[in-house]
């Protein structure tokens, strides 16, 4: 190696250095662990797949299964092989640490027959996700299937998996090479956008693994009560009241929805106020879900202010299941101006330290959203023209419930050191090896 080459493999070993520190700088906050869930790959090994690929597969749940916290009481992994037929390689109650699970993984040998993507997923649904394989009947353990595939299957999976996501479970669809986005839609869970994804070729499956790491993070305390208030009135019209209602599971989708931790309330208003359910009823986004969709639609006038206070006055009080000293969440929806003054009643909302967020779609008054909303106002306030887009604003509302840890805390400084030193350390060792390299070389030339 010339000596322009080792100066070259300096300047890779310094760059490197700045990411190995950038690294132990996020991995030292440690505020994310996954929350306890049930989760099962579901691979295809048809024989479209080439060996060398489902090798690549392989690395990719590897991955994953890294960023997860698993456990007995935290998350469980499965994986199911198909192709003509399935083949339930690992069940979530075989494995309880990382290390056996990395390795079963890395044993599956590819079936190389047909595509039989619903059969794959009745499977999961009747035997993998079942109490004998180690599923949990909690209503705070979610359900997710990971389903990778790279080709047309050979059998109808519509059906089946509208089942499946009826029975609880989350479906993220994962597409690679040929296959349809039609396929992968037609499989995942609500927001599609969230829940399918596609690559070119199964050499990019890795590039997925930081967004399912993510998927499975949970905050040490994401407590919180969030109130719906959903205007009723009759401009909004049946038909969109239906989609208004879909628009809320979305977002209740996005909530960890358990008994410790996310609580739900919806009220509805026009002329009147009308609470459908208080907070803490309905502990399971399934259950929560369904109460939605049974929500009767009210029709008359727009009384949004009145419908503020009575947010305050009653559906954030204990009697009706708001929890002391945990974040309180109103969410505001309304489609034209309010019959009565908003202003003291949003105005003592948020001086209350309730976090208001204000959707107006249609004929919404936007100067109305905005006096609302908390601040920062532009991460708070949502308009669009037309109930059809709403679901754009579904994936944009973000409810933040993560308590930040103070990095000036002892505990998050010494984890900070532990990294840097380890980092350090690697390094060292590098530059020590250059060295004794440039010495030899040095040598040579004398």
């Amino acid at each position: 190696m010339t000596l322009l080459g080792f100066v070259m493999l300096l300047c890779i070993l310094g760059a490197q250095a700045t990411v190995d520190l950038r690294n132990a700088a996020a991995m030292a906050a440690g505020l994310c662990n996954t929350k306890p869930t049930d989760v099962v790959f579901i691979i295809d090994s048809s024989r479209s797949v080439r060996p060398a690929e489902f090798e690549q597969v392989k690395v990719f749940l590897a991955k994953v299964i890294d960023g997860l916290t698993v456990g007995p009481d935290a998350t469980r992994v499965g994986v199911v092989n198909y192709a003509s037929r399935v083949k339930n390689e690992v069940s979530l109650k075989s494995h309880k640490t990382k290390a056996a699970l990395v390795k079963a993984v890395s044993k599956i040998e590819p079936l190389s027959t047909g595509t039989m993507t619903g059969l794959a997923i009745q499977f999961a649904m009747n035997v993998a996700f079942s109490e004998a394989e180690g599923a949990r009947k909690s209503p705070d353990i979610s359900k997710v299937a990971i389903i990778v595939t790279d080709g047309r299957p050979q059998d109808n999976i519509r059906d089946i998996a509208v089942k499946a996501r009826e029975a609880g479970i989350e479906i993220f669809a994962i597409g690679v090479g040929r296959v349809e986005l039609t396929t992968l839609r037609q499989m995942a869970s609500e927001p599609l956008d969230d829940h399918v994804d596609y690559v070119e070729s199964y050499s990019l499956i890795e590039k997925l693994t930081k967004k399912f790491q993510e998927a499975f993070c949970a905050c040490s305390n994401a407590a919180t009560d969030v109130v719906f208030l959903i205007d009723g009135s009759k401009s909004v019209r049946p038909e969109n009241f239906e989609l208004v209602k879909k628009w809320i599971n979305l977002i209740i989708d996005k909530l960890d929805v358990s008994e410790t931790n996310a609580h739900v309330g919806l009220v509805q208003y026009s002329s009147s106020v009308k609470q459908e359910f208080p907070l803490g009823r309905y502990n399971s986004k399934k259950a929560l879900k369904e109460a939605v969709k049974k929500m009767g639609y009210m029709e008359r006038g727009t009384m949004t202010g009145q419908a503020i206070s009575f947010l305050m006055d009653t559906s954030f009080t204990p009697s009706q299941g708001a929890r002391p000293g945990v974040p309180k969440v109103g969410i505001v929806f309304t489609d034209g101006r309010s019959q009565d003054y908003i202003g003291d009643a949003a105005r003592k909302a948020k001086e209350s330290g309730f976090e208001m967020f204000a959707v107006g779609v249609g004929n919404a008054v936007e100067d109305e959203l905005r006096e609302i909303a908390s601040i920062p106002v532009a991460d708070h306030y949502f308009y669009t023209a037309d109930f059809k887009t709403m679901n754009q604003i579904a994936k944009k509302l973000q409810i933040n419930v993560c308590q930040v840890e103070d990095p000036c805390e002892c505990n998050s400084l010494v984890k900070f050191q532990k990294k840097v030193e380890e980092a350090l350390q690697a390094l060292t060792k590098k530059l020590d090896a250059v060295t004794k390299r440039i010495a030899a070389l040095e040598n040579k030339i004398v």
